[in-house]
């Protein structure tokens, strides 16, 4: 994993030379967007990418990233950066305005809704942040095969540390965000102490504790992957990002289903970073991607929560399926009944040591 780890980077590394080196790339007018691929990038062609082009004439060239915020550092250091708009967990975004990274944005920038509501009252609270707009909420939440478990199924977040009642492999994604969550959940820790209890050290050792009960543990980085493990039967339990498993079921039949409860709900953002290429085609992109009707259209193609509540009463049927996405999208009250909200304010401030807290915990645990 490790030597994967390295291969990515260095892959990272060498397509943003090329990018730079091309002729033209910077300079054509397209907009360069960085987004994260898969059955995510998809919807977003259809419902935002496709139609800005028709619209405008401007071409958008699409990057696909895993998160962090590496390259950007880099790309920003060495004043060469490729990419106008970014699409930011709230977390990351955080941390990289206070970096200095990103371009400040201006709620004033956003459409109104179609009855003139203005957009600081329309968009859900704590949408703006100095340097990112909120355009959709999803979820990280934990998925199962259903033929895994065909007698009693899995239904409370306790159940993915449980493998006595349901044995076998299970897939999560390598960081502490969301794992550090659900291990102290399955202590029944109450959701407003959680993060106290992660600042310290008892807290973060009970956590991975808990994390090195499961005994075999599939790391994923690409959002695409856990749906692939559970469709191959590779793992029999997957942590994921829900429109990716609804992408599986809806789209590809694959027999799973969600686990809602402990779904850790994150803001995703868009983020101009600093030095674009074309920061005011960035702009009004934004602005036409952040619109009641733009926002509506993507929760129809992929089931997150749109920041806007005008667009939130739009949401209708998935376009080729007829499924109701309403019911699929993680802030419903159906779904939401149980969910934590990410303290993202917490991630952005620790995360350096958080993370280096997981990373020797799991190097300690690969080598035995």
């Amino acid at each position: 994993m490790a030597q994967d780890k390295r291969n990515q980077r260095l892959a990272s590394v060498l397509w943003l030379a090329l990018f730079a080196a091309a002729p033209g790339q910077a300079d054509d007018g397209a907009l360069s967007v960085l987004s994260w691929g898969g059955a995510y990038e998809r919807a977003q062609q259809a419902a935002l990418f496709a139609p800005y082009t028709q619209a405008t004439g401007t071409r958008i060239e699409v990057a696909q990233y895993d998160g962090g915020l590496e390259d950007l550092r880099r790309a920003v250091a060495e004043g060469e950066v490729p990419w106008d708009l970014i699409d930011m967990t709230r977390s990351e975004a955080m941390a990289a305005c206070a970096e200095g990274l990103l371009e400040p944005l201006s709620p004033d920038l956003l459409a109104s809704a179609p009855d003139g509501t203005p957009p600081q009252q329309d968009f859900v609270p704590d949408a703006f942040g100095r340097c990112a707009i909120t355009h959709s909420i999803f979820a990280t939440v934990v998925a199962y095969r259903r033929d895994a478990f065909p007698g009693t199924r899995p239904d409370g977040i306790e159940d993915l540390f449980d493998q006595q009642r349901f044995p076998g492999p299970r897939a999560l994604q390598r960081t502490p965000a969301v794992n550090l969550e659900w291990a102290l959940l399955s202590y029944r820790v109450p959701h407003e102490e959680l993060y106290g209890l992660l600042s310290s050290r008892r807290g973060l050792d009970l956590a991975l504790e808990r994390l090195d009960e499961l005994e075999e543990i599939h790391w994923w980085e690409a959002g695409d992957t856990p749906p692939r493990l559970l469709a191959e039967g590779e793992v029999v339990m997957a942590s994921g990002y829900n429109g990716r498993f609804f992408d599986a079921m809806v789209n590809r039949g694959v027999p799973i289903e969600i686990l809602w409860d402990g779904q850790v709900q994150e803001h995703e953002t868009w983020a101009i970073p600093r030095g674009a290429p074309h920061p005011e085609t960035a702009r009004d992109f934004l602005r036409f991607a952040t619109t009641t009707e733009r926002l509506a259209d993507l929760a129809r193609h992929i089931p997150y929560g749109p920041a806007r509540r005008s667009a939130a009463v739009r949401v209708t049927t998935h376009p080729d399926s007829g499924a109701d996405m309403r019911l699929h999208i993680p802030t419903h009250p159906l779904n939401a009944e149980r969910a934590l909200t990410k303290d993202e304010t917490w991630y952005a401030h620790t995360l350096g040591r958080i993370q280096d807290y997981f990373q020797a915990w799991l190097a300690k645990r690969e080598e035995e």
